[in-house]
């Protein structure tokens, strides 16, 4: 029978580990290593929850131009005194959960201000006030706070001997389904004691940057991929370029218009998947005295527009012992999944760009924290439901792989996927996978693949390491545990892990006694 520990942030977590030489099934007869999870002791943490107060402001926008023009011409129509009251209860109301909601007033009215006349003349209140009913609040969590991942803090300044700052990674998902990635910051003391820092109560959203240059050549590779290279997408692809921004895109699109030479039709469903990909690759900046927990990445472009989906982040060292974050991710635009990848150094500057390649289709790509053997390499699923370890010189491109491991146990029947980049140790990588089985119920098992060729499993547990409690199967996606990414740190696995796609716990397990029982023959 199984053993049940609590949780290291005050929940049950139900947790299986075969004894093979019992001689029984694993799954019918788990014996448990009493002392393998640890609980987190610090009485102040608590489960990572949901906040439903913390917001942010969208641009909101009528669905016809002539409600547009119909509300603005009901704002113009006020006399002065009337729309100063109405400014100062809005920003009574409004000006205290945001830190400059003036500022984000006057950019949403500059959205509408060509479809007003002698916009000049109007005065600073009525702009405003035309602002604020094209501006709306958005809850990031008012529906849960899920499938983090840790890495260790870019800057350790003001630490204590034995302290180590770590960043946690969530998804956050508000009305309509709709994910973002957000921040918290905590404390590691050297026993693995976990303070969470301070959550700021403000939200922001960065500066974006579209009009970046792109690659003329894999402009085009990443478009034959998608099976979008058509006729008239070899005319655009024609006028830009070795490298082009955004807007001599438009000016190839409105060149190839000019001639006639297509239907307006075919032009129009061409721009459609163009404009995709090029909105599919941009750079986004939040302020330096911004608040790690202030910052969200939301939904930027047209194939992000369901959410920005499951951020696997990974500290990476390159051979020169310079030190980047990537993190890949799921853009999902409600119909589409398309795998992107994120790059910081500083968690104020990211850059986003599309993975590219018959390996990176799917979900769940997981990046190694180094270069095996001089190449990236990546452990992917994409086939839907088995690990394959991929190849490249390329950290966009992944056109090699090999399948690795696929789903074996009762627990996996369905499918099995990563829970986050793979984490180096002296006999091995230990790779965090997840499998989903009957009523597709999620577990978080483990493998260790050989460290110079990670293409060969050397250990795998034939029974779930977490798997979800009674308890914790109710939520918003119910009977799941989930993870996106763990760290080792004072000789412990620390693994964060979701439940049931609502909140969020940690747990820390000790390495040697993890390894020892993945090497032991199966």
């Amino acid at each position: 029978m199984a053993k049940e520990h609590r949780g290291p942030f005050g929940k049950n977590a139900e947790i299986l580990i075969a004894n093979k030489q019992l001689g029984k099934p694993a799954l019918h007869d788990p014996v448990i290593i009493s002392r393998l999870f640890k609980r987190i002791t610090n009485k102040t943490l608590k489960n990572i929850r949901p906040d439903q107060r913390r917001i942010i402001t969208r641009p909101f926008r009528p669905g016809s131009e002539t409600h547009v023009n119909n509300l603005i011409n009901r704002i113009l129509a006020l006399d002065e005194p009337t729309v100063k009251e109405l400014l100062k209860q809005t920003l009574k109301e409004f000006a205290h959960r945001h830190k400059d909601i003036e500022a984000v007033l006057l950019s949403n009215y500059r959205r509408v201000e060509g479809l007003i006349k002698e916009a000049q003349d109007l005065s600073e209140e009525r702009k405003l006030l035309i602002g604020s009913c094209f501006t709306m609040e958005y809850s990031i969590e008012s529906a849960a706070l899920f499938n983090p991942s840790i890495v260790i803090y870019p800057k350790q300044n003001q630490m204590k001997k034995g302290q180590t700052r770590v960043i946690f990674s969530f998804r956050a998902t508000g009305e309509g389904h709709i994910s973002s990635i957000v921040f918290r910051s905590a404390i590691i003391d050297q026993d693995n004691s976990i303070f969470l820092e301070p959550v700021s109560p403000f939200l922001g959203t960065p500066e974006i940057v579209l009009n970046r240059t792109y690659d003329r050549g894999l402009f085009k590779a990443k478009l034959e991929e998608m099976g979008q290279f058509s006729e008239t997408a070899g005319a655009i692809y024609q006028r830009l370029p070795d490298r082009f921004t955004m807007e001599e895109i438009d000016q190839a699109i409105n060149s190839v218009r000019a001639t006639n030479a297509f239907t307006p039709a075919d032009v129009d469903a061409t721009v459609v998947h163009i404009r995709w990909l090029a909105e599919s690759n941009y750079e986004i900046f939040f302020p330096k005295g911004q608040l790690i927990s202030e910052r969200v990445i939301f939904p930027l472009s047209q194939n992000e527009s369901n959410g920005v989906e499951d951020a696997r982040f990974v500290r990476f060292i390159d051979d020169d012992g310079s030190l980047t974050y990537y993190a890949t991710y799921t853009a999902y635009n409600g119909r589409e999944v398309l795998p992107q990848m994120i790059e910081t150094k500083d968690f104020h500057h990211f850059k986003i760009s599309t993975l590219n390649g018959p390996m990176a289709r799917n979900k769940g790509m997981a990046l190694f924290p180094r270069k095996i053997n001089g190449r990236y390499a990546m452990i992917t699923r994409s086939d839907g439901e088995s690990l394959y370890l991929s190849y490249s010189d390329n950290i966009h491109f992944w056109f090699e792989g090999v399948k690795i491991e696929a789903p074996e146990y009762p627990w996996e029947l369905l499918q099995i996927g990563n829970c986050g980049s793979p984490l180096e140790t002296k006999k091995g990588w230990i790779l965090l996978t997840h499998g989903v089985g009957p009523m597709r119920k999620y577990c978080i098992g483990v493998s260790l693949l050989d460290l110079k060729d990670p293409s060969k499993i050397t250990g795998r547990l034939e029974e779930p390491l977490l798997a979800p409690k009674e308890e914790e199967r109710a939520g918003y996606v119910p009977n799941v545990v989930y993870s996106c990414g763990s760290i080792i740190l004072n000789g412990e696995l620390i693994i964060p892990y979701a439940i049931s796609d609502s909140e969020s716990h940690v747990a820390s397990i000790p390495v040697d006694e993890l390894l020892e029982k993945l090497l032991k023959k199966r």
